[in-house]
């Protein structure tokens, strides 16, 4: 998706990135101190949480991590010319000459805090819409996005594709910014003169405090199922992560809640935010549709709203898809967008990267790219092909990220081979696991069903092999990867987009433009 947008002049870039001569007690100003060492006077220039980019002045943020301690990295940071550190412990005995140690009694929130002191509190001046659930994230944000340009406001876009200011583009390092990132980002909307921003807020984000300190206008529930439990260790803790954003995020609660009561667990955000907007195709929803067209070329229907019906013409397919409009129709009617507008700026939303994205070099059967890489998300994907297309054969290739919640590789397998006729079981980023034992673990929930599986670990090749076993008719869908434009092995990362593999591997085989 391209942004509109002006590039900042230079005095905005400087108000934005330059800082110093800031006092320590107005960069710590909010924050729950425990115990302050050493010269409390200090300007402080720049924050960091990587002691790699700590600048001479700046103030190092020792944060916990899941898998490193910001604590160990203090001498680096102070060897970089640290002039102040945060930390949950406290001062070492053999704390340097001149050296701040601020201890903290949360240093995540600590940081964003921080953050929005030093850019000057930008969440203030925007209209913020957050996003969470399980699946829908990406295209929800992306609608609400479109609904707020098409109203006139320039905006922002926080995602798992992209971070998106009217300044530019730059690529996601995570689906939900570091509060430090995201107050910069904030604030470089606000400076360009915007006014809204969507994003997708994680259950890492929620539960790490990137967040903390901004209020929201909205607060979307998308739907709940199994994912990242490597990380929440139990379903109520995910469960308990996406709560935190209807409970407020450090700034009070919402002040509009948009909640999916077709999902079992939405009924529990009822009454959370200042006031709850329901949506869902059943339970007497406030924003529902009696009945939708579904085709391939797109969604009708007239949503219904609290404020009269709005006419949905959409180019995004699928039944989920008339849940993430109904979300969005919500998040704008939150922030008094006009009808006109909301309806305006769903139809002129074209498509989302890596979310049921069409491959078409001219074949007789249709490829889809996705991103689904849960099993939730693959009985979704799956279905979605089964309802637009009942008579054709579905070929789905996927394979299960490694590092990653391992008892969700058999949901998975089975989820897949229950539904499609053919699955292709390949890599998807293995990271640092035999992509073998991988693929062995959703070769169980497979086996279950009794699904028609071949194995191929080359996803290039098993790419391949789709294409050669697709009929005219057919369905073939390349999950899992979506957007991304690299697979992550155990000793590298090197480029690959299921897009550009389909596209190819289509031209090879005497479709569209030749292959080169």
């Amino acid at each position: 998706m391209t942004k509109p947008g002006v590039p900042l002049r230079a005095e905005e870039r400087k108000a934005i990135l330059v800082v110093a001569g800031m006092k320590l007690r107005e960069v710590l100003a909010g924050i729950e101190i425990l115990q302050i060492t050493g010269p409390t006077e200090s300007e402080i220039s720049s924050l960091a949480y990587d002691s790699r980019k700590v600048r001479t002045g700046g103030m190092f943020f020792a944060l916990r991590g899941e898998k490193t301690d910001g604590n160990a990295f203090v001498p680096t940071a102070i060897a970089n010319g640290a002039a102040a550190i945060a930390s949950e412990q406290p001062a070492p005995a053999d704390l340097p000459a001149g050296l701040v140690w601020a201890q903290v009694r949360h240093a995540r929130r600590a940081l964003a805090i921080a953050a929005a002191n030093i850019f000057g509190h930008p969440a203030d001046a925007l209209e913020l819409a957050a996003v969470t659930g399980t699946n829908g994230k990406t295209t929800t944000a992306y609608l609400i996005d479109s609904i707020c340009r098409a109203a006139g406001h320039r905006t922002g876009l926080f995602g798992t594709i992209s971070y998106c200011t009217p300044a530019g583009v730059r690529k996601a390092a995570t689906t939900t910014p570091e509060s430090l990132d995201f107050q910069e980002l904030l604030a470089e909307v606000r400076d360009a003169r915007g006014t809204h921003v969507a994003l997708e807020a994680s259950s890492h984000s929620l539960v790490m405090d990137r967040l903390w300190g901004c209020r929201f206008a909205a607060a979307v529930f998308t739907n709940l199922t199994r994912d990242h439990l490597n990380f929440h260790k139990t379903f109520e803790g995910y469960f308990a992560a996406k709560r935190r954003l209807f409970e407020g995020t450090g700034a009070g609660a919402p002040r509009a809640g948009v909640v999916n009561t077709d999902d079992p667990y939405g009924a529990q955000l009822i009454g959370l935010a200042g006031r709850t907007l329901t949506y869902g195709l059943k339970n007497g929803a406030d924003l529902t549709t009696k009945k939708f067209a579904l085709s391939f070329g797109g969604l009708e229907f007239a949503a219904q709203t609290p404020t009269g019906a709005i006419e949905v013409r959409s180019s995004l397919v699928g039944r989920i898809n008339v849940y993430n409009i109904l979300a969005a129709i919500g998040a704008a009617l939150a922030m008094n967008i006009p009808r006109e507008a909301i309806e305006v700026g769903i139809r002129q939303l074209d498509c989302v990267p890596g979310r049921f994205q069409r491959i078409d070099e001219g074949q007789p059967f249709l490829v889809v790219v996705d991103y689904a890489h849960a099993d939730d998300a693959l009985r979704n994907l799956i279905s979605t092909a089964r309802e637009l297309n009942p008579h054709g054969r579905i070929i789905t290739l996927f394979g299960a990220g490694g590092e990653r919640d391992r008892s969700t590789r058999p949901l998975m397998g089975e989820a897949a081979g229950s539904l499609s006729d053919l699955i292709i079981l390949s890599s998807d980023n293995p990271r640092s696991e035999d992509p073998l034992r991988i693929i062995n673990d959703v070769v169980v929930g497979l086996q279950k069903v009794k699904g028609k599986y071949v194995v191929e670990p080359d996803r290039e090749k098993a790419i391949g092999l789709a294409m050669d076993e697709a009929h005219p008719g057919d369905i073939v869908l390349l999950a899992g990867k979506g957007h991304e434009t690299y697979q992550i092995l155990r000793d590298r990362t090197f480029e690959f987009d299921d897009r550009e593999m389909a596209r190819r591997a289509l031209r090879q085989r005497g479709y569209g433009k030749p292959a080169a």
